[in-house]
Parts: structure tokens; sequence; C-alpha cells
């Protein structure tokens, strides 16, 4: 059996005006490096087998973090790219609930159906997710995973990790510094959409 540490990066000063950050590289904010402290300090005891980050700043100083305190060395797969958001990249929340109240919803209620404004569509974000993690439990049978992955892609691979529905992603977006761990049994769960 494999576990999955999933990792949400400490916040950024995006995430804590509520605005809407995707693929835009942004640093971690004071809040956000405590936050990874205190990470750090939670899993300075839990075994991790190998450390892979998303190619954003927040992800990859956290996962550095963590690193240094692991001793390992972190592996940043393209793969694990938070959502390209498009057009709402900068935003706030509010404003697309405001301005666009129909795709609001749907992206509540049905998330795999919506693209946002020239973005990445969630279903095509979710196959890229299902093909990272096929390769991954590949090549890893057996430890602990950790995934340093900013929301709402940390919700994505949660819900194909556990075959479960993806939830409000407008609720995860601004969702940071936290993680859980999920035991994989690759035999008995196929991660094939």
């Amino acid at each position: 059996m494999v576990q999955f540490l999933i990792i949400r990066p400490g916040s950024t000063d995006f995430d804590e005006q509520g605005r809407i950050k995707g693929i835009l590289d942004i640093p971690l904010s004071e809040v956000g490096a405590l936050q990874v402290g205190r990470i750090v300090a939670e899993l300075h005891g839990t075994p991790i087998t190998q450390l892979y980050s998303s190619p954003c700043r927040s992800a990859e100083q956290t996962a550095k973090a963590l690193a240094a305190d692991h001793k390992l060395k972190v592996k940043t797969l393209d793969e694990l790219q938070n959502l390209d958001h498009g057009l709402w990249h900068g935003k706030l929340i509010d404003e697309v609930k405001h301005s666009q109240p129909k795709v609001f919803r749907q992206l509540q209620d049905h998330p795999e159906t919506v693209c946002p404004p020239q973005g990445e569509p969630i279903s095509t974000a979710l196959e890229r997710v299902r093909a990272a993690l096929t390769r991954l439990t590949r090549k890893h049978k057996t430890g602990t995973i950790a995934l340093v992955i900013p929301e709402p892609l940390a919700s994505l691979v949660r819900s194909v990790l556990n075959q479960s529905g993806v939830g409000d992603l407008w609720q995860a977006e601004c969702e940071c510094g936290g993680w859980h761990m999920i035991d994989f049994q690759p035999e008995r769960v196929a991660i094939a959409g």
C-alpha cells in the first residue's frame, strides 16, 4: 500500500484577499511562512519516501522547507501545476460570483463541466491529474509520497484518489497551509477515469 500525503502550501497574499491565483506564480505571504513552519513541525516524525511539488513558487517554498526537515530532494512535476483559470486570474472570487452567477453556481454543483474563460476545462485538469497519479502509483508501490499542491488542484487529486466528487472548488480556492493522508491500494482502486 502507498500513502499519499497531500500538502496544501502556505497562503499567499492572493489567498488572503480571496483572489483567484490559479497558475500565477506568487510567493508565500508572512502568514503562509508561519503555516509552513507549523506543517513542518506537524510532519516532522512522519516518514516520507518521496516529495513532489507543483511548479508554483508557494508550493516549491513549502516543499523546500519540508524537504530540508526530512533530508529529501524535491521533484517538481509540471503535471501538478494548478488549474489555469484564464481570465479569472487575479479576480476576487466575489467578483466572479456577481458577474457570472450561473458559471459560479455551475462550478459549485458540476465542476467537471466548467471551463474558465480562456482557461483549462476542469475535465482536462482531472485527466492530467489521473495521468500523473497513474505514473506515480506505478513507480511507488509502498511508502509515503508527499505531494505539495495548491488548491483547487489538491481537491482534484483527492477526488481521484478517493474516487469521490470534486467538491466546491470555490471554497477550496483559498484553503492553504494544511495536509492530510490518503491510504491508497492500487490493486483495489483503478485511477483511470
